[in-house]
């Protein structure tokens, strides 16, 4: 009978004794979970299962994964942690307030899918690394009465009956204390140690046990006791639902018109910005970054806001659009990119912005404030990298993109979700960083009206796919104007977005007066000149305007044009250093009477003829601002036209440090297959033996690991296995009872001796 029962009776799983039993029992699907969740596991390859507990519960790694965690689920993990040693879900659900039980039962399943609490057969145990690091004080609850100075906690009944005979001063500082922080500080008058009544404030709270005098002026509160005083709660008011984002309900039409608005309309800005900068770079500061003065320049130019136009500046530098050229004296010139990108259509350069901006970690809101050292953040500036930013950002979108269409939520309803989705990882100014992530997206056009696009969620869903993001915004951008109308009162009105040629057009022969649905470009004698400096002639100017107007040439303009044309160049510079001359002599006299051009020094060496010391550039220049139109001649006499090629630099994409790359699914079956292999080989491996020791096979462990594995032994009492590599290189076994860690060493007892151990030695350690 007894063969046949061990015939037919299946051989029982080993019991689950710790976090390493319960990971190595988990099924392929769990753990390939358990990888997608958190990556950091995976990266580098662990060489076992062993390996990857113990990885698993390194407090850096377990730190990261509490972090990432929203509020539901670590009050769950917190309530868990204060349950016992093993926890149910009927037990954490009144610990919750009552909570639902299907409800924990999911947050719990999600813990254990993390590796943050493992399977034992009484109940769900907390790992010790998450006790560690929610740290003592959990959810306002201070220690066990069995870890503070004093008696041992009584039983809750004694409890209740002792609170509910404490006088006025004594209650008042319980409900105080009772949900945290568990440490006060009390009055000298009341303090434990002083002689007095026996019933006042502190000194009755001490002499019935219900805190604990842990200093002269401060007392503590057990955790037995606050649990009572909260009537078996943990937490106030638990929110395991998040919250719902409400806002004003717009047409999806009408969001997505404005998004495709502000889209053409970025474009155009940094097309202005850069064709700009390729003229007349600006520099770079000696700390990097752009100068403040080139910004509001920059800002003049554009009429935009200061924040619009560091907002436009950054955009350009992620993109690749604009670098340091790395010469000696370094500025800020567009790259080749910026060519490649000006000559796509508008759709694909819009997605080219959107996903540097998505992916990012450089905050172009924080240009202008100041850092931790009292130094102002430049825009392009290294200060500006804030890796924060890329989260909190991607949290925002997808809160957004999980209402429905067309709802367009308030700044203040969206950074209250993202605080319940990521308690602590959220920043002192999350308001701040909230409303500038909205406002980015808005002048981007991942929203339009507050609402998100359907560029914005396409963004989202694109995984870097150019082409088909471009799809989704291309028809909701304003199709291009090929001609424009020109008006008697010198302006001319762009009905729509003007690109390539004929925009260069008239950002050369007039400036932009007022953006919008329509842009209005005002010419004047100024922008003819500036023309007129480049080569251009005043009929060439004329047929330019007659090609790129869909009416005839207003006769004003047109007397505009003819008279500028007619008077520049009347006045010419030759270098000698300078020699000024011109057929009208009283240009001259007035030249010579006039007196912001003392400076230059003006000498007349002949009736038509002025010299100047001063470089034929600065003559140049001073001329024309006090309103002279003088052109540059050559030796021969001829006009010469000054070539200023567009400067570019060279494209220097950075590595993002901050970029976790993502394993695929078939990348992670083959992680686990070969952690499967491993494990399978160090189970039917035969025990190796060294120094006349027998034990398991040891895998190599980074020192992170080794520690968190000897800090599992300490807390178990359990000895582990270890290699260590003394002074000559030489690897030994030893079989170690770890007893404390510190400073880098582990001190502990093996073969009876005791012995203290470098932990940068150690090659790797497995539990005995």
């Amino acid at each position: 009978m007894g063969t046949y029962c061990r015939e037919v009776l299946p051989e029982s799983p080993p019991p689950i004794r710790s976090l390493a039993d319960d990971i190595r029992g988990r099924s392929d699907e769990e753990l390939t979970a358990l990888l997608a969740a958190r990556p950091d596991l995976a990266r580098p390859a662990p060489s076992d299962l062993t390996a990857l507990a113990s990885r698993s519960s390194t407090r850096a790694s377990t730190a990261r994964a509490v972090d990432g965690l929203d509020t539901a689920h670590l009050l769950a993990l917190e309530a868990a942690a204060v349950g016992g040693e093993s926890v149910t879900p009927t037990a954490l659900a009144r610990l919750l307030d009552g909570a639902d039980v299907d409800l924990v039962e999911s947050l719990l399943d999600d813990l254990w899918r993390l590796g943050l609490v493992w399977r034992a057969p009484q109940g769900l145990v907390v790992t010790r690394t998450v006790v560690d690091v929610l740290g003592e004080s959990v959810a306002g609850l201070g220690l066990p009465a069995d870890d503070l100075p004093g008696p041992a906690a009584a039983d809750d009944e004694t409890l209740r009956a002792e609170i509910a005979t404490a006088p006025p001063r004594a209650r008042a500082i319980l409900d105080r204390l009772a949900w945290g922080p568990p440490v006060g500080i009390v009055p000298a008058d009341d303090a434990p140690g002083r002689r007095g009544p026996s019933d006042d404030g502190a000194r009755w709270l001490v002499a019935h046990g219900l805190v604990r005098a842990i200093a002269a002026d401060q007392v503590a509160l057990p955790r037995e006791v606050s649990m009572v005083l909260r009537d078996g709660r943990v937490h106030r008011q638990p929110r395991l639902d998040p919250p719902e984002l409400a806002g004003v309900t717009r047409q999806v039409e009408q969001v997505d018109a404005a998004a495709g608005a502000s889209a053409s309309e970025v474009l155009a800005l940094l097309d202005e910005l850069l064709d700009s900068w390729s003229q007349n770079p600006p520099r770079v500061l000696r700390t990097g970054g752009l100068a403040v003065r080139d910004l509001k320049a920059a800002a003049a130019q554009l009429d935009t806001s200061p924040e619009h136009t560091a907002y436009l500046v950054e955009l350009a530098l992620i993109a690749d659009l604009v670098a340091d050229d790395g010469e000696v004296d370094p500025h800020w010139v567009p790259t080749a990119e910026y060519d490649i990108w000006q000559t796509e259509p508008g759709g694909e350069r819009w997605a080219r912005l959107a996903l540097a901006w998505l992916t990012t970690t450089r905050a172009p809101h924080r240009v202008g404030s100041r850092t931790d050292a009292a130094a102002v953040i430049n825009a392009l500036g290294p200060d500006g990298q804030w890796p924060p930013i890329r989260t909190l950002r991607r949290g925002v979108l997808d809160l957004l993109a999980g209402v429905q269409e067309g709802v367009a939520a308030s700044a203040t309803d969206v950074a209250e979700a993202v605080r319940w989705r990521r308690p602590r990882r959220v920043p002192r100014t999350l308001d701040a960083v909230v409303a500038a992530v909205l406002r980015e997206a808005s002048w981007l056009g991942v929203t339009g009206h507050g609402a998100l696009s359907v560029g914005g969620r396409a963004l989202l869903a694109s995984e870097g796919d150019v082409q088909a993001l471009a799809e989704s915004i291309h028809p909701h951008l304003p199709a291009p104007v090929d001609a424009v109308l020109l008006q008697a009162d010198l302006t001319a009105i762009a009905p729509g977005p003007v690109t390539g040629s004929l925009a260069a057009f008239l950002r050369l022969v007039a400036d932009v007066e007022s953006r919008g649905g329509a842009t209005v470009h005002r010419f004047s004698e100024d922008s003819i000149r500036r023309c007129l400096d480049t080569g251009w002639t005043g009929e060439d100017i004329l047929a330019g305007l007659r090609d790129a107007s869909s009416t005839p040439v207003p006769q004003p303009l047109e007397y505009l044009v003819r008279d500028v044309a007619r008077r520049h160049g009347t006045i010419r510079v030759r270098g000698v250093s300078s020699v000024i001359r011109s057929e009208d002599e009283g240009g001259l006299d007035v030249m010579l009477a006039h007196r912001k051009l003392a400076a230059l020094q003006l000498r007349r060496i002949a009736p038509t003829v002025l010299t100047s010391p001063v470089g034929p550039e600065v003559v140049l220049e001073m001329l024309r601002e006090e309103g002279f139109a003088p052109v540059p001649e050559s030796a021969s006499g001829t006009v010469t036209v000054p070539t200023r090629p567009a400067r570019r630099a060279v494209r220097q994409r950075a590595v993002d440090p901050a970029l976790v790359q993502l394993m695929d699914e078939a990348q992670l079956g083959s992680l686990i297959a070969g952690l499967r292999a491993a494990e399978a080989h160090a189970r039917t491996r035969a025990p190796m033996t060294m120094d006349g020791r027998t034990g398991p096979a040891i895998p190599a462990n980074d020192p992170t690991t080794s520690m968190a594995v000897l800090r599992e032994a300490i807390a178990d009492g359990r000895p582990a296995w270890l290699g260590y590599s003394d002074g000559i290189g030489r690897t030994q076994r030893l079989l170690f009872y770890p007893e404390r860690i510190d400073g880098g060493r582990v001190t502990g007892v093996s073969d009876g001796v005791t012995r203290t151990l470098s932990i940068h030695r150690i090659t790797g350690v497995v539990p005995d």
